[in-house]
């Protein structure tokens, strides 16, 4: 029969097509083409009711024949063709676990955390205790309280973030709220005083707020750290070496200090606080005889304002001015770090330059 004879090349063919594909792609094209809707066995499967009766019955068992060899050697080859494919993917995404590893950056706390840190471990191991409270304050824990006159400056619209005051009252300067966000921590102290019976040994670190204009040496958000001691026969002698001790600490050993007369209205008398330049050790001058940049020829650097809490303050707070005396100090953490590592741009510390970051 000539059909049966078509049939057995058609399964000849079809074996050598299997055998030959490289890979599961190429399997897939050989089946549909044998096999398929529009295959050549398929035709030959569907043209059997147009065969006379007595070659219908040798005819479908040679194509069932055919179809059924070429579905077992389809099987086999897609097995061993997709084993293949696999050891060659795993082979090509092998791993050498002799390789070194790839070190993954490690992340730290950043460096103004790190100066807060430091700064407070170093007053813990003097006694302190370390105070907070809300970066939302009122005019009379952030001015009043500290002795601030009505007409100063700072309490202007110019230097301070007011707030929107739902309280109902109004503030008496300028027609400013009664709210406000704190331009300094010094209210915490104030709150302390007020809650607390001498003696008080704290510090206040956290956020202030001012209406600054950023550059090399202003922050309108920076972070202060403030002291306040109040107890029996405290004098400048103490508040002085207690500075001194800090500077050393935080600094080092060899840097001098030294205190220059200033006004504050929390305290009376009042003074900055200065620290030998680490850039020219004092001298004011490089070793080449330039004129120093860092502290600008002087050998000093302003790193705090400090003094003795004026009598005016305990009145607001119920202490004896006759019994008690105090001190109290202020530093800007972000100033403290740029004079320790010497860099001289305030802005750099909170730009997020992950290649000046990753050297603290």
């Amino acid at each position: 029969m000539a059909i049966v004879d078509e049939l057995n090349e058609l399964n000849a063919q079809a074996l050598r097509d299997i055998e030959a594909a490289a890979d599961t792609a190429t399997l897939e094209e050989v089946r549909v083409a044998v096999l398929g809707k529009k295959g050549t066995l398929t035709g030959y499967l569907r043209g059997m009711g147009q065969l006379p009766k007595e070659e219908r019955a040798e005819v479908g068992k040679t194509a069932n024949i055919v179809r059924n060899a070429v579905e077992s050697a389809l099987a086999n080859r897609k097995e061993a063709l997709a084993k293949a494919e696999l050891l060659a993917k795993m082979d090509a995404e092998a791993v050498d676990i002799t390789l070194p590893g790839r070190g993954q950056q490690v992340g730290t706390r950043h460096l103004i955390s790190g100066i807060i840190d430091e700064i407070s471990d170093i007053f813990l191991g003097m006694g302190y205790s370390v105070a907070s409270g809300t970066e939302a304050e009122t005019d009379y824990y952030n001015f009043e309280a500290l002795n601030a006159p009505a007409d100063h400056p700072s309490r202007g619209m110019q230097d301070t973030f007011y707030l929107v005051d739902r309280t109902g009252e109004q503030a008496a300067v300028k027609g400013e709220s009664a709210a406000l966000l704190r331009t300094q921590t010094s209210g915490v102290q104030v709150h302390t005083m007020e809650e607390n019976k001498p003696p008080i040994y704290i510090i206040a670190p956290g956020k202030v707020y001012r209406r600054d204009v950023a550059d090399p040496s202003h922050l309108p958000q920076f972070h202060q750290v403030e002291g306040l001691v109040v107890d029996k026969g405290i004098s400048f002698g103490d508040l002085k070496g207690t500075l001194d001790y800090f500077c050393k600490q935080m600094f080092g050993p060899d840097r001098k200090t030294r205190f220059r007369a200033h006004y504050f209205p929390f305290t009376e008398p009042s003074a900055e606080a200065d620290v030998s330049c680490g850039v020219c050790g004092g001298s004011g001058h490089l070793h080449n005889g330039e004129k120093c940049r860092m502290c600008k020829g002087t050998g000093w650097l302003e790193i705090l304002g400090c003094g003795m809490v004026d009598p005016n303050v305990y009145g607001f707070v119920d202490i004896d001015s006759e019994e008690y005396s105090g001190f109290a100090f202020g530093m800007g953490v972000e100033r403290i770090a740029c004079l320790k590592y010497n860099v001289p741009d305030l802005r750099m510390l909170l730009e997020g330059d992950m290649r000046f970051l990753r050297q603290f």
